[in-house]
């Protein structure tokens, strides 16, 4: 990977760029500036759901941009309250009209489970994978797969499926690695993506991480974003200047070495969201 605009293939062909620019609480009420800013500076996938209120600013910001739909890659997500078969095949067109487009580049089922202690996800679960699976072979989503499952949510997916997941979407950075579900999506050539690549503001803080920006003449940030990408997963990082865009996509000049992948890897929990698929609370 040389640049954003390189991509990862995906288990059904489609090309998934190799970083992403991440939308969640990118925009203030109608305001869509900051995802102009994001395309200013070059970036041309963007990630949102229907949870973060932003799919009509975001659609709104693409439109005006002048940049044909196909050179964007765009993904959205159905939230907790919208799973199940109908409730799903209704959100997604609900997400297409905000978008302003015909068809999504991926879509997302954005947790496993609607609430703690749900007892009925394996057959939920599968319900709204159905609907996905059939927005794929309509052609309205090019690619399907799933955000915070864990590898026996993915298992039951596996096992009622016809269409594989091609991604699972999940937070991921130094401190925080999920190397149990990261290993078990490679091994099943499932893409991971991670959301808050760059963890919390302690995580940039870690004597480690910095010791390390400072050898590199590199950002704390840019380390933990190419540590992502040199484990093979996209990185979806947010920012609201430009700098700050254009410093998170400039992380392919210099390469970590592999005992400073082993240290980023082993480094203690550290700037996890408190997010759990099976616990949303802390």
């Amino acid at each position: 990977m040389n640049s954003i605009y390189d991509c990862y293939r995906l288990n059904n062909g489609v090309m998934n760029p190799c970083l992403g620019f991440g939308t969640y609480r990118a925009s203030d009420g109608d305001d869509c500036e900051v995802v102009k800013t994001a395309i200013e500076a070059g970036y041309r996938y963007f990630d949102t759901a229907s949870f973060y209120g932003n799919e009509r600013q975001i659609g709104r910001a693409l439109a005006e941009s002048g940049i044909a739909r196909e050179e964007y890659f765009l993904t959205s997500k159905a939230w907790r309250t919208e799973m199940g078969y109908g409730n799903i095949r209704k959100a997604f067109m609900e997400s297409l009209e905000r978008l302003q487009t015909d068809y999504l580049d991926l879509y997302l089922i954005h947790w496993p489970l609607p609430e703690d202690g749900f007892t009925q996800w394996r057959r939920l679960d599968t319900e709204s994978w159905r609907a996905l699976e059939e927005l794929y072979h309509e052609g309205k989503a090019r690619a399907i797969g799933v955000s915070n499952f864990l590898p026996y949510h993915i298992e039951n997916l596996l096992e009622n499926c016809d269409v594989e997941p091609a991604v699972n979407q999940i937070e991921f950075h130094p401190g925080y690695t999920q190397e149990v579900t990261v290993r078990y999506c490679q091994e099943h050539e499932i893409l991971v993506q991670a959301w808050s690549p760059m963890g919390r503001s302690k995580v940039l803080k870690e004597p480690a991480i910095l010791e390390m920006a400072g050898r590199y003449g590199v950002t704390a940030a840019q380390i933990c974003l190419r540590y992502a990408l040199q484990r093979g997963i996209v990185p979806l990082p947010k920012s609201s200047s430009m700098d700050r865009m254009k410093q998170n996509q400039d992380i392919f000049g210099f390469a970590l070495s592999e005992e400073d992948m082993y240290i980023l890897g082993t480094m203690p929990q550290t700037g996890w969201s408190g997010q759990h698929p099976e616990k949303f609370g802390r």
